[in-house]
């Protein structure tokens, strides 16, 4: 299982397609805390071998680094096509270096252990983390079979991401600014990912030119629970960061409370008032996860 906090900071998560040379390159430059290299949705089918060759080439190389570097193969067989997209992008990325390998369109547990047969198909190693796309309505409803371990299991699991926008259309919903209808799916993948201690990232934000209605969202999703959020655009990391860090006054808090706790005159006290509020074990853990984000 992750740790919790997570090891790695996922504030900013920055889809690339892989086809784009320039945009790997910039990415390299980027502040972002980890990059999806994207070989399904932003690829057209006529492009996606030289996608791959590419994305291999970034992998081999480490341009990336020290980022984590997620790759987004195309789905699991649902026909002919889609079945030899994924074949292909497993034999060219599966050992080349990649963090994790992230697949969309879950829907069940099942989907899961076929997710992770097909990467020791591929020779994979242990270290590829598996990540999950989270958007479809069955997946909603499957959560608890998707986050369960299989018997056949080998821990691969790290993280789920919201893919809202396909979501949202699956579910027919109008635009909505507050993200209301989907609140509960949202909540609920907070829920499933928390009982088993993964990364949990929120969806795209779309309207690139609205950063203020962007920067909304960031905070909605941190209430929520979310570690970071996936991107579309670099102008997006900066606000992302910022969201999704710790707070001055979140901060001065935690290292308040963590002071109150180690100090020798208040050992083996199990409750606290610090400045006027109780406080007790749990909220001395929580501090320290703040400033373990924090740093």
């Amino acid at each position: 299982m992750i740790e919790n906090p997570p090891a790695r900071k996922f504030r900013s998560v920055l889809y690339v397609p892989a086809i784009n040379e320039r945009a790997i390159a910039k990415a390299a430059t980027l502040p972002a805390d980890a990059i999806i290299l994207d070989l399904e949705d932003a690829v057209a089918p006529d492009a996606k071998a030289e996608a791959r060759r590419r994305a291999r080439a970034a992998l081999e190389s480490r341009i990336l680094a020290p980022r984590t570097v997620i790759v987004r193969v195309n789905g699991l067989p649902e026909g002919e096509q889609t079945h030899e997209w994924l074949a292909d992008d497993l034999a060219e990325i599966a050992a080349a270096g990649a963090d994790a390998v992230l697949f969309p369109k879950i829907r069940t547990g099942a989907d899961v252990a076929r997710a992770e047969g097909v990467l020791d198909h591929h020779f994979a190693p242990p270290s590829l983390r598996l990540w999950l796309m989270i958007e479809t309505p069955q997946a909603i409803l499957n959560l608890r079979d998707v986050v369960t371990p299989q018997e056949e299991s080998h821990g691969r699991l790290e993280a789920l991401v919201m893919g809202t926008n396909d979501l949202a259309k699956e579910m027919r919903l109008p635009p909505s600014p507050s993200r209301l209808p989907l609140l509960h799916a949202l909540s609920s993948t907070v829920l499933a990912a928390r009982a088993r201690d993964l990364v949990v990232l929120d969806g795209v934000f779309g309207r690139i030119e609205d950063k203020a209605a962007f920067e909304s969202e960031c905070h909605q999703g941190r209430a929520l629970g979310f570690d970071g959020k996936t991107l579309v655009h670099p102008s997006q990391i900066d606000i992302a960061n910022r969201a999704f860090s710790p707070s001055e006054a979140e901060r001065a808090e935690a290292e308040t409370i963590v002071r109150a706790f180690e100090n020798p005159d208040n050992a083996g006290r199990a409750v606290l008032v610090v400045n006027g509020r109780m406080v007790e074990d749990l909220h001395y853990r929580v501090a320290k996860q703040v400033l373990a984000l924090a740093e």
